[in-house]
């Protein structure tokens, strides 16, 4: 099971460890990909702050994300598992998972960031701001330099299984699985069901919720229809949409009484 995961807009601090390095993170075949968009980041927040602001898209109480920014090839890293925070990562709970769920959690989740492309809970990286909605003056907009790097790197790190996409729409713009991975693929959306519509505090911290609990009952299902049972053995409402024909991604409705 590959489970995709958006990045949280707040992060903690970078801490203490060593800087990263491009070449030591996962998916050796972003490596080139990170380096651009890494260079030209930089270069932009060293120079005039106020244009990296409007770039970056960041208020004038966010202006010490630039110098950050600027830093960010000197900066300490530590795991993303770490360095991502906010509601869906709250409700994850990575620190707090046992040791199997823990090596679970390396194996099968994949954060996508307008920076790194996607990045292992286990890569070490520093902290930083630069959402895949960005366009940078050389590079452009951000999900169009991901596109063709991921379409070659992307399938082969789906391997076989089950791909389980909780994306945001910005993140998903990025890589669209296709073909045969497409029909191993399902997306969820969370609903609050007496309204039948999407609340994003209490969706972030259900879809957390969803990918803690596969990961501590160890459920490792093979295909979406397998997901929609262990999702129910789990105690979640489910209403699952079989797509028409093959080659396309399942739609998956979690239905949540209570917002929370």
């Amino acid at each position: 099971m590959l489970v995709l995961l958006p990045p949280s807009e707040g992060k903690a601090s970078s801490g203490r460890g060593a800087p990263l390095k491009t070449e030591s993170l996962s998916l050796p075949g972003l490596t080139a990909a990170r380096e651009a968009v890494l260079t030209e980041l930089v270069e932009l927040c060293a120079g005039d702050e106020d244009k990296a602001r409007e770039v970056l898209g960041l208020s004038e109480g966010l202006r010490g994300e630039v110098a950050k920014n600027a830093e960010l090839r000197t900066a300490g890293a530590r795991p993303a598992g770490e360095i991502y925070t906010g509601v869906l990562y709250d409700a994850l709970g990575l620190a707090s998972l046992d040791t199997a769920a823990k090596r679970r959690a390396g194996r099968s989740l994949l954060v996508f960031s307008g920076l790194w492309g996607a990045v292992r809970v286990t890569d070490r990286i520093p902290s930083y701001r630069c959402s895949m909605g960005v366009k940078l003056p050389g590079l452009g907009a951000l999900g169009a330099h991901w596109r063709t790097p991921m379409a070659s790197v992307l399938p082969e790190v789906a391997g076989s299984g089950l791909v389980l996409d909780l994306r945001s729409a910005a993140y998903a713009a990025a890589w669209k699985p296709k073909g045969e991975v497409a029909g191993r693929t399902a997306s969820v959306r969370v609903l609050h069901a007496p309204t039948r519509k999407v609340v994003s505090h209490f969706n972030k911290a259900t879809k957390g919720r969803i990918v803690r609990s596969l990961l501590t009952d160890g459920a490792d299902p093979k295909g979406p229809a397998e997901l929609v049972e262990a999702l129910r053995d789990l105690g979640y409402v489910v209403e699952a949409e079989v797509p028409a024909k093959a080659g396309q991604a399942w739609a998956l409705d979690v239905l949540v009484d209570e917002v929370h």
